[in-house]
């Protein structure tokens, strides 16, 4: 596999961003020689950012973690001492979030200005704080926009792009649209093993408290037409990549009549 290079994305000013497109007509690779896009999207616990960085790096594409965006922005916010749930203040400090990410699945790195907050975006205070930024919806626009622009300017063949509203607002046209799910016990389980020094009912608490909170944003528990649902209940890690990748081929091979 040839090195990927490593792109990044880098906000500007709030009220400089590029002329935003308009909400679900983002370009999706028909432009000549711009990337695949696979969207994923699913709720937390899904596995949905492990399963979609080790399917992108299987089919040797980029890999863009969407919410990653919103947590660098939470502890932004937290930084400055912002009540996360007053939109007006994090639209404020929206306004100088200075925010870089990798795209190469091999060099993974989050920044705010010039501070990597990869580990520190993954701190139980800003998975805390993440719903109250994420649904205040100027920002999801433009968060948006920067995405579909970062992606439209990667020199890689194809992007996997995981979030929670890709395959329905960010990405509906795209020719490869996955909603990634599992029962909600099996997530909580899964996320208590990854989070080894928290209480497995904490977490399972904290979990149906972020569904609950994302889901007046976004509907990411129901796939929308055309969107194929993987299941990973009764699957092991190795088994959900292998049903992603089923999917990509199968979807792929139907585009190009195969």
């Amino acid at each position: 596999m040839t090195d990927l290079p490593t792109p990044s994305l880098t906000k500007p000013a709030f009220d400089a961003a590029v002329s935003p497109s308009a909400e679900g007509s983002a370009p999706t690779g028909a432009a000549s020689g711009a990337p695949v896009v696979v969207a994923i999207d699913g709720p937390a616990g899904s596995g949905k950012s492990s399963v979609s960085k080790a399917a992108a790096t299987r089919l040797g594409y980029g890999f863009l973690d969407t919410g990653a965006a919103y947590r660098a922005l939470a502890w932004h916010a937290l930084e400055h001492g912002v009540d996360t749930s007053d939109s007006t203040a994090v639209l404020e400090v929206f306004g100088d979030f200075d925010y870089a990410i990798s795209l190469d699945t091999r060099d993974r790195w989050v920044r705010v200005g010039g501070v990597d907050v990869t580990a520190a975006i993954r701190e139980p205070r800003v998975t805390d704080a993440v719903s109250g930024v994420a649904r205040v919806a100027p920002v999801r626009k433009a968060v948006n926009d920067l995405f579909r622009r970062l992606v439209a300017a990667a020199a890689v063949e194809g992007v996997v792009v995981e979030g929670r509203d890709i395959t329905t607002v960010v990405y509906p046209d795209a020719p490869v649209r996955i909603l990634l799910t599992a029962a909600p016990e099996v997530r909580a389980a899964r996320r208590s093993k990854e989070l080894t020094n928290q209480d497995a009912a904490k977490v399972a608490a904290a979990l149906h408290k972020r569904d609950a909170a994302d889901s007046t944003v976004v509907d990411f528990l129901t796939a929308a037409p055309g969107v194929e649902v993987v299941d990973s209940t009764h699957l092991n890690f190795e088994q959900t990549v292998d049903a992603v990748l089923s999917v990509v081929d199968s979807t792929m091979g139907a585009r190009d009549g195969r």
